[in-house]
This record gives C-alpha cells, structure tokens and sequence, in this order.
C-alpha cells in the first residue's frame, strides 16, 4: 500500500473527532512545510520521499498526502498512487501555479505566509489573485435583440427565434 493511500485510510477509517485532529495537526505541519520551501525558495525538491518527508517535518503517510496537495503546482505531477517510501521523488514548484492553486483549496494559512514576500511581490500575488478569480467566472455572450440571429437566418433575433 502506497504512502497515500495510506493517508487516505487513516482518515478515513478515524472517527469524526479523531479524523479532524488528524486534520488540523496535519494542517499546521503542511503550514511548517511551506513555510520552509518558501524561505529557502527551495523550487526543487528531489529524493527520497522518507528524506523529503522528514526533511519538512511530516510523517511518510502525510507526505503521501503533501504531495497529493502540490502535485497541481509542479512542471511535472508525481503518481501518488505508486509512492512509496523508498520511492525517488523530484518535486519542480511553479510558484505562480502554487499560489493559485492555494487560492482554490481555499487555504488561507498558506497563501497568506509572510515567507511569500520573498517570492513573489504583492502586486504579482494580486495580479495571480485576480486571474484565479477571473478564472472562476461564468461568462456568457448575451445575444442582443438587434443583432443578427445565430441560427444563420439573416434576420434580427427579435424578429426570429426570439419568439
């Protein structure tokens, strides 16, 4: 069984209570990890995935769920499925993507980390903020009455399909 589903299992096979304690340590130490990356600007990581998990200070089957986490963000997505512990790891960040991406899982305690001032300056993150939200926007051309009507006809819509 791979480091993620091992993961997966020991959140789900906890109760309610046990699996959101999982949870909110695995949050606070998936915090410790970014923290790390992004003040040492750390934009590789390669090696074993015991090493890299201990070198962030996560456990192997948290690790499995970090890189389940960030494999959106990274040049080349890593197959969580076959990660093992022994398992060579090479983790490229795109820090752009990253940040997006920590918009989307709505994560504000990592996008707002202070160590993201040494990466990327505030207008750029506003500039990343602004097209993630532009990115979830619904957008519709709305066919006015006067303009010529898409079923090809030549007529006003108002005067064709409108009725």
């Amino acid at each position: 069984m791979g480091l993620y589903q091992r993961w997966q299992e020991s959140i789900e096979k906890a109760n309610p209570a046990n699996a959101k304690k999982i949870l909110e340590a695995y949050y606070e130490k998936e915090k410790n990890a970014y923290a790390k990356i992004l003040r040492e600007q750390k934009q590789e990581l390669s090696g074993k995935a015991s090493d890299l998990a201990a070198e962030l200070g996560l456990s192997e089957d948290e690790f499995g769920g970090f890189v389940d986490g960030i494999n959106t963000s990274l040049e080349a997505p890593v197959n969580v499925d076959e990660l093992e512990a022994d398992s060579d790891v090479m983790l490229r960040i795109v820090w752009n993507e990253l940040y997006k991406n920590m918009h989307k899982a709505k994560a504000d305690w990592l996008y707002n980390l202070p160590e993201w001032d040494g990466i990327l300056t505030q207008e750029e993150r506003n500039t990343l903020l602004k097209e993630y939200r532009q990115s979830c926007q619904a957008v519709s051309h709305k066919i006015g009455r006067n303009d010529p009507c898409p079923c090809g006809s030549g007529k006003k819509y108002k005067n064709c399909c409108m009725e």
